[in-house]
């Protein structure tokens, strides 16, 4: 098995028993998402495992093969026509290394969360929707579903079961919000569940998207 990726880990209480795996965007590391932890409202949750991992590096094609952390390469701006299926599927591999460690450390596949912003919410959904069990849920942040084609065929019946939390900005010039919806569409034509919202602001966070990523984790976690 590929080494483990490096990961930045909080423990917001001793022998947790819930794992959140949350994976960055392009060209950031694992502290990106750090200090959010403190801002999250996690009053009456049990103990959770923060696990940020930092992806690897690579030369990315849209930004003229300049190395940086990546998940996957970006062909070009229409994210679909070329997709880096074998870098995909790479950082696919990695993810799931991080949910069996949880696993062996004692926490139940039923109590993982897999989040992610922009790429890392791609790896979240690539990963989550093709994982052989339920998780307690998939937390999509400012990103897409990719290799869409192929997601009916390769998605698990379990999958089915793992509730989807899809947030986006209105003016996001990165990826734009028609993409997301289409990906939040093709879930729910297949039978996901997804809770969906979308605020005014670029591809970045904002503080109604913080109450409500605390507000579905008390949910899915109850």
């Amino acid at each position: 098995m590929s080494q483990l990726l490096e990961n930045i880990e909080i423990e917001t209480a001793p022998n947790p028993t819930v794992a959140i795996i949350w994976m960055h965007g392009l060209g950031a590391d694992g502290n990106d998402f750090v200090p959010l932890v403190r801002e999250l409202d996690l009053n009456g949750l049990p103990g959770i495992r923060f696990v940020f991992p930092h992806a690897g590096t690579m030369p990315v094609t849209i930004n003229g093969g300049y190395v940086m952390r990546a998940w996957y390469d970006i062909m070009g701006t229409d994210l679909v026509r070329r997709e880096d299926e074998a870098g995909l599927r790479k950082s696919q591999v990695q993810i799931e290394a991080l949910i069996e460690r949880e696993k062996a450390r004692g926490i139940p596949a039923s109590r993982i969360i897999l989040a992610g912003f922009s790429q890392g919410c791609a790896m979240t959904l690539q990963t989550g929707l093709r994982h052989p069990e339920k998780l307690a849920g998939l937390m999509c942040l400012s990103g897409y579903v990719p290799l869409s084609a192929k997601v009916p065929t390769e998605r698990t019946a379990e999958s089915m079961h793992t509730p989807v939390f899809m947030v986006h900005g209105r003016d996001d010039g990165v990826i734009p919000v028609a993409r997301a919806v289409q990906s939040r569409d093709l879930l729910q034509s297949m039978g996901y569940q997804v809770e969906w919202h979308e605020y005014m602001m670029q591809h970045s966070l904002c503080q109604e998207e913080i109450m409500d990523i605390s507000a579905w984790l008390k949910k899915v976690l109850a």
